[in-house]
């Protein structure tokens, strides 16, 4: 079992770096403790439409489109009402990315500023592409875990240290973030829930999820479905697999989240300091230096750098793939195919780079652009849930149904995602429209 955990913390690798890094430490440093349970809400309750979708794959075999592409509902041309539905909300969903390579460009100008951030970005963008372009699973999963490692342990150093200077927390201030019945002051419901769609798996890394179990092997290990009693065993056995792997990387990602949370409330919003614009790294790095010492600057900058570059290294491995299984699902290439799909993955490992660097000079705000990005990917979990629910109740076999405490996650998952989903493509819209008016 311990061999084949991996596809989890590919996804971690995404999350830590624009989720954390910069959204939860931009609410932290907004609102303070008292939306701390906002934050760990996030990363729980979506596990489940996680798993749901794992087991789709894994009993399935079918990449994340092909099921997609197979939801109830009417088609235009080859590619189902969902397929295209996804395809213009991903429209926006670039603007966060964008704001994370934006992000790299400024940690880089920092460290050497006599390069400007543009340069960086101009620099970093095919460097990205050419990991990735022909980039194989096992590298993918190695180089994630060694990126998110390395700057989990220096987080959690800093958590400590903060304890041992006058931003220090104390019992009463977690319990105050944690008391849900304590409300949001309205200014921050905005950043609440736009947090909330950017913290945890949001609705791309659980689609993408699904490629990662495929490329891992858990479904050729279970086989063609058959409805064997081995094929049935086997199936059970991997989707075992698969569960322990989704909750241990949640409980990497949801630590990293609440330690980056606990600085920014601590550090970052006692001192009314908010990461925007081409401060954001500078702001960012006072959780650091006020809780360690001048020294820690450089540290802190080497480490924002590699949780950032992961970001883009796992999510253009994910996007190269999203992309060419729709495109494949409305009839412009063949994924199934390999040396299509190979192609496919390479010419999108090099565009959304290019995209992404080009965002980022236009906007040059990697708070509101991670955010933006966050919202929409509340308004993608929409979607998700429509297709998890198909997943558990029209296409599961009888002879993997789960228990009752399971559908009882299952349901208080969606339930809160499709609340709170909704809300955030409501303040996404308004805010939005409010930037380029």
């Amino acid at each position: 079992m311990l061999r084949y955990l991996g596809p989890g913390f590919i996804l971690s690798a995404s999350i830590v770096g624009s989720g954390e890094l910069i959204a939860t430490t931009a609410l932290g440093a907004e609102a303070g403790f008292v939306a701390l349970w906002v934050i760990l809400v996030s990363c729980l309750v979506k596990v489940f439409v996680q798993l749901e979708f794992g087991k789709h794959a894994i009993q399935s075999g079918e990449t994340t489109f092909q099921s997609i592409n197979q939801l109830p509902g009417p088609k235009f041309g080859k590619g189902s009402w969902a397929t295209w539905l996804w395809l213009v909300m991903m429209l926006i969903k670039p603007l966060q990315v964008g704001g994370i390579i934006g992000g790299v460009g400024l940690v880089l100008n920092i460290l050497f500023p006599s390069v400007s951030v543009l340069v960086w970005v101009l620099i970093v963008a095919p460097i990205v592409s050419l990991l990735i372009f022909q980039g194989k699973y096992v590298f993918i999963e190695k180089f994630s875990l060694v990126m998110i490692g390395l700057f989990a342990l220096f987080t959690i150093a800093c958590v400590v240290g903060v304890q041992y200077t006058e931003f220090a927390f104390g019992k009463e201030d977690l319990l105050n973030g944690l008391s849900f019945w304590n409300g949001i002051p309205i200014a921050y419901i905005g950043v609440a829930i736009a947090a909330f769609g950017i913290t945890g798996v949001g609705g791309d890394e659980v689609m993408a999820y699904n490629y990662w179990l495929v490329e891992k092997g858990y479904a050729a290990k279970t086989g063609p479905r058959d409805d064997s009693p081995e094929w049935i065993a086997r199936a059970r056995g991997w989707i075992k697999v698969m569960y322990w792997d989704a909750f241990l990387s949640m409980l990497v990602y949801t630590f990293m989240t609440v330690a980056f949370y606990i600085l920014g409330a601590a550090i970052l919003n006692a001192q009314g300091l908010v990461p925007e614009g081409f401060e954001t790294v500078k702001t960012l790095s006072r959780m650091y230096t006020d809780s360690l010492g001048g020294w820690a600057e450089m540290a802190f900058l080497i480490g924002a750098f590699f949780v950032l570059f992961s970001t883009l290294f796992s999510a253009l491995a994910a996007w190269s793939r999203l992309f060419s299984d729709a495109f494949s699902e409305v009839g412009l290439l063949d994924y199934s195919n390999p040396k299509s799909r190979k192609k496919a993955i390479a010419f999108f490992a090099f565009f959304f780079p290019a995209l992404w660097a080009f965002l980022y000079f236009r906007f040059e705000d990697p708070v509101w652009m991670v955010l933006a990005g966050g919202a929409i990917t509340s308004a993608i979990l929409l979607l998700v849930v429509v297709a998890a629910v198909h997943f558990r109740y029209r296409r599961l076999p009888k002879s993997l149904q789960p228990n009752f405490g399971y559908d009882l996650g299952f349901w208080i998952s969606i339930l809160s995602i499709t609340a709170l989903a909704a809300l955030a493509v409501w303040k996404a819209v308004e805010k939005f429209l409010s930037q380029t008016v």
